[in-house]
């Protein structure tokens, strides 16, 4: 048997943890589900009979995406759900996909739901799809929860290759930067020493002959230094507190920060609305989207927003607080919630955010293109004034004499 440290949420959105004892982690996420909770993490701690820990696997959500959509087109066609299984198989591109697909037809023969089968692999199947699921094989919509589950991961990856796609050229920007400046160190400047050696050397000059002895002598220093430092970055930006600090930070930026709230704000509407739209309690689906915004602002927010919900009050009241949303916004959700539409009115309100979005990003792809260019232009210059100042004095004073 092996131990399995766990992470859940109860039906009423409450995290709980513990510990079980399974075969495997299939059999931890069946007992969980028997206990009626939503597994977040199952994590072996041991094992006590020599068996190996399940296999780890990794599926883009693009492919999610499309065997989502194509699963929905064949249960709404009439196709049972193991002849539809089937079919995914044999027309899957990607091979883990296929694999998995596989091991969650064989754990549908035995009888299980397909939302048991999914809970095997909460890695690939994380909890936002597995609660849709199950509350569409409870409400017998399975085919509409399957294509909202589908468009939801469209837009998500559109979104995301939105901004990633925006970030490409201002980073080729930098690293060119950086690799010009470090190769005129390591061979340009080394080339002035010589014809520099008698004449005085204004502060530039020496910044940037002493910066070229520090890249060629000890190289292997800069870089021990750059490693640690980016160790130590990456090590403390993973805590809880760095990342406030951080996005706090970002979100005083001008544009960059409008446009990193809006993504934020796009994808809790998305999510939640999707959730609710696709018969998931209210309460669990906060619980959910407060781990699935990727602010770590906007997820106190809705841990705020959730506490107020369980007391009996509106949502809109908690997520007002401190303006993170804009003034447009709450209005719609406080209307939505009057009305009973906020299902409706959450994902209305992501499509309009999106776009919103899209042209913030491109305006502050805009500004920080420019940015970059004027800091190599900067760091070119400083290279020329340092090489150039001591040249022009000593032929100042040849002409003088």
């Amino acid at each position: 048997m092996i131990q399995f440290q766990y992470t859940a949420l109860t039906e009423s959105g409450e995290k709980t943890s513990g510990v079980l004892e399974a075969d495997n982690e299939a059999a931890a996420l069946r007992l969980l589900g028997e206990r009626r909770l939503f597994p977040v993490t199952v994590r072996g701690k041991g094992l006590t009979d020599g068996k190996p820990k399940p296999e780890k696997r990794r599926v883009k959500s693009r492919d999610l995406g499309v065997m989502y959509g194509q699963l929905a087109d064949l249960l709404g066609s009439g196709v049972p759900l193991l002849r539809a299984l089937d079919s995914l198989i044999r027309s899957t591109s990607s091979p883990s996909l296929r694999e998995l697909l596989k091991e969650i037809r064989v754990s549908v023969a035995e009888g299980k739901s397909l939302t048991e089968s999914l809970r095997q692999y909460p890695q690939v199947f994380p909890i936002l799809h597995t609660a849709m699921i199950q509350a569409g094989e409870r409400a017998a919509f399975m085919e509409e929860v399957l294509r909202s589950l589908s468009g939801f991961l469209e837009r998500l990856d559109e979104l995301q290759s939105k901004v990633l796609g925006a970030i490409i050229y201002p980073a080729l920007l930098s690293l060119l930067g950086v690799s010009v400046m470090i190769g005129a160190l390591i061979f340009f400047v080394p080339k002035f020493e010589p014809l520099l050696a008698a004449a005085k050397k204004p502060l530039p000059t020496e910044v940037l002959f002493g910066a070229s002895k520090v890249m060629r002598s000890y190289w292997y220093l800069v870089l021990l230094a750059a490693g640690g430092a980016g160790g130590l970055v990456y090590a403390n930006i993973r805590s809880p507190k760095a990342r406030r600090l951080i996005e706090q930070w970002q979100l005083k930026v001008p544009v960059v920060g409008t446009a990193l709230r809006l993504v934020a704000i796009t994808r809790f509407c998305r999510i939640l609305g999707t959730m609710l739209a696709n018969g998931v309690p209210l309460l669990q689906a906060l619980k959910i989207s407060k781990d699935a915004t990727g602010s770590t602002l906007l997820g106190e927010r809705i841990a705020l927003a959730t506490e107020a919900v369980r007391d009996g009050k509106r949502l809109s009241e908690p997520l007002a607080a401190d303006g993170f949303f804009p003034e447009q916004i709450m209005a719609m959700i406080a209307v939505a919630e009057e009305s009973n539409k906020l299902d409706k009115v959450l994902v209305q309100i992501a499509d309009t955010v999106e776009r919103r979005t899209n042209r913030q990003v491109d305006q502050a792809v805009r500004l920080i293109e420019p940015a970059i260019l004027c800091l190599v232009a900067a760091g070119i210059g400083f290279l020329a004034l340092g090489l150039l100042l001591p040249i022009f004095t000593m032929a100042s004073q040849l002409g003088s004499r």
